[in-house]
């Protein structure tokens, strides 16, 4: 695996630029001790942490396929500066240097609809207007998951952002999916809740490997141990036995697990005691 592409054979996973911010570090490790988690991901002198939003382009003989889309480029200055943001996102521009397009991506996958998993769906063009970005694409979100952002909680309400949405469900390019969905050949989505009611998980199975993404329920390499949860975690027992189980189930298959917000490490195996054996460093 090179720094920026994880080989499977016939499918590949390379990330793209989604933006960078930061996040408080006892928000993002919940109730696990500062002199624990720091060890693994250290803070600065605020106690704030380097945070990606990394989306996933996987590309395979027939498609290419995006898992989430980071935060987009919709927020104003002020969110910008509450969420600390230190790189502004250049998902879309960035396929270029794979000879793509926004209109050559066949599907799109949400883990979940956080603005920062959600954010690039819609884009304003360069006269201001919102638009889909990624125009021919299906966009496939868990069930759950939209009847949750169509009807938000006084939680959920501050991060589903109704821009992000509105283009997208005019434009009629939703796969609203339940329990389990293929996007495409070796590409399977699961619904898993925990981090939210509708979350989902994307098992990617090439010719020779695979990889499982888990979204916010391992958003860094150092949330691998199982009882380390965040504090945004809307269902914290059941992140804690999603993890038990799909972990477990992966790693004896030797597959790679794969960080949407992990700036040190962009994917790992783990070993049985679940410490990263093998990783990808950028």
């Amino acid at each position: 695996m090179s720094a920026n592409k994880l080989d499977l054979g016939d499918i590949t996973i390379e990330w793209l630029n989604g933006g960078e911010f930061e996040l408080d570090g006892g928000t993002m490790f919940g109730v696990v001790p500062k002199l624990l988690w720091s060890r693994k991901y250290p803070p600065n002198d605020e106690n704030y942490i380097k945070m990606l939003a990394a989306p996933l382009l996987v590309r395979t003989p027939h498609c290419a396929i995006l898992i989430d889309t980071g935060i987009g480029n919709k927020l104003t200055n002020k969110q910008k500066k509450i969420f600390r943001v230190t790189r502004d996102w250049t998902a879309d521009q960035d396929l270029a240097q794979f000879n793509l397009s926004p209109e050559d991506i066949h599907a799109v996958i949400l883990t979940h609809c956080d603005f920062d998993h959600a954010g690039g769906i819609v884009r304003y063009n360069p006269e201001g207007k919102p638009e889909l970005t990624f125009p021919k694409a299906r966009h496939i979100v868990n069930e759950i998951e939209w009847q949750d952002v169509k009807h938000p909680n006084n939680r959920s309400v501050h991060t589903y952002f109704p821009e992000n949405f509105a283009v997208l469900e005019e434009s009629g390019r939703i796969v609203r999916v339940s329990h389990s969905y293929e996007a495409a050949p070796g590409i399977k989505v699961r619904h898993s809740g925990g981090h939210t009611r509708g979350h989902q998980v994307v098992e990617i199975n090439g010719q020779s490997g695979c990889a499982l993404h888990l979204g916010d329920l391992m958003p860094t390499h150092a949330h691998a141990n199982p009882l380390w949860i965040m504090a945004y975690d809307n269902f914290p027992l059941e992140v804690i036995s999603q993890k038990e189980h799909l972990i477990e189930r992966y790693r004896d298959h030797n597959c790679w697990f794969t960080f949407y917000h992990d700036v040190f490490i962009k994917a790992g195996r783990m070993d049985a005691t679940g410490q990263i054996s093998e990783g990808a460093y950028p």
